[in-house]
């Protein structure tokens, strides 16, 4: 079985709810982020804001071509050893990671969004 066929399994009711409250307290970064990715903006590709992916909740994904957006606010040590393993397990399904500061999005917004469009453009 190849990795464009599996998924991260683990999602409950719990993450559901968690996913749920998250998108309606997204950060300055990820409202801008989101205008630019609803409505089939970027080559016509459907996002999900704030949404489970197994038992990860990442903040923009794109199903059609397993694309997963992080937006990293100001970040420890601690917190990049957990974003990088998160990264590497939800690669190891087959998920390809765009991380991006918040400080990118609100000074450089057409150069992320360029990225996205390389990225979903470059898919399986």
């Amino acid at each position: 079985m190849s990795k464009d066929s599996i998924r991260i399994r683990g999602t409950n009711q719990e993450i559901e709810e968690a996913a749920r409250r998250l998108r309606q307290e997204l950060t300055p970064a990820e409202s801008i982020l989101w205008q630019a990715l609803r409505g089939r903006q970027i080559e016509g590709l459907k996002f999900r804001c704030q949404h489970p992916v197994g038992r990860f909740i990442v903040d923009f994904y794109c199903p059609s071509v397993k694309l997963v957006i992080e937006v990293d606010g100001g970040i420890h040590d601690q917190q990049q050893v957990y974003d990088q393993a998160r990264t590497e397990k939800l690669e190891a399904f087959g998920y390809r990671v765009l991380r991006f500061t918040n400080e990118q999005v609100m000074k450089d917004l057409s150069a992320v969004l360029e990225q996205i469009s390389k990225a979903a453009r470059s898919a399986p």
